[in-house]
């Protein structure tokens, strides 16, 4: 049987590239700070329960999980390459941190089951399609006044983050991101208390985080295009 969902675009676009992930985004991303901001941002409780959406080789992953050693961390991509680099990572500092395989807009999760989910570099990778109903099911997925936080490109802060964004936009479906659409498209999907709170300047552009709340009486269920 054919298998008709849409293909997903793997981890610096190209195939090929997948084994230096981790050393590309270390040098050129400032890695660690933003997604260390991003941890603390997410105020994450004791015992809570976390999702890691397009968790890639589980970097950002472990660190939850060593800033937050109660939490119960969950990691999910559809890459099956990406996961196995993950799961030697993860096997290796013997860390307890659930992996999954599975698409961002089609979550095999039940509702309301996560406190936060958490998202790093994948937003800019799907169709603006995509986006929202990642988005909604982010939505779905999450308990009453859970959290989202989002580390991805957003609008150019300078005139370098503009000329490397337009360069992007030729191998990535990034003009959502680039535009500042991604806020907008949160809110649609449900979400309240939108923001963006932080921004850092990499060497593929200025990275935005943003953060947004499904309220504590969501009763409402958002369209899923």
């Amino acid at each position: 049987m054919l298998d008709d969902r849409p293909k997903y675009v793997p981890a610096l676009s190209f195939v090929w590239l997948t084994p230096l992930y981790d050393t590309l985004i270390a040098l050129l991303m400032q890695e660690k700070a933003f997604k260390r901001r991003l941890i603390d941002v997410a105020d994450i409780q004791p015992n809570a329960t976390v999702l890691d959406l397009g968790c890639g080789t589980a970097t950002l992953t472990l660190m939850i999980k060593q800033a937050h050693p109660s939490a119960r961390v969950t990691g999910i991509d559809v890459d099956d390459r990406i996961l196995s680099i993950a799961r030697a990572k993860i096997k290796a500092q013997s860390a307890a941190i659930q992996l999954d395989k599975g698409l961002a807009f089609e979550l095999p999760y039940p509702a309301g089951h996560f406190d936060r989910v958490l998202s790093s570099l994948v937003m800019h990778h799907l169709s603006t399609r995509d986006k929202l109903r990642t988005f909604v099911e982010i939505h779905r997925v999450l308990k009453p006044d859970g959290q989202v936080h989002i580390a991805d490109f957003g609008p150019p802060a300078n005139p370098y983050s503009r000329v490397i964004s337009r360069l992007l936009a030729r191998l990535e479906p990034v003009a959502d991101n680039i535009e500042g659409r991604l806020p907008p498209m949160l809110e649609e999907a449900g979400f309240e208390r939108v923001q963006t709170h932080d921004q850092f300047q990499t060497a593929f552009g200025t990275l935005a985080l943003i953060s947004a709340i499904k309220g504590p009486h969501s009763a409402r269920e958002p369209r899923r295009g």
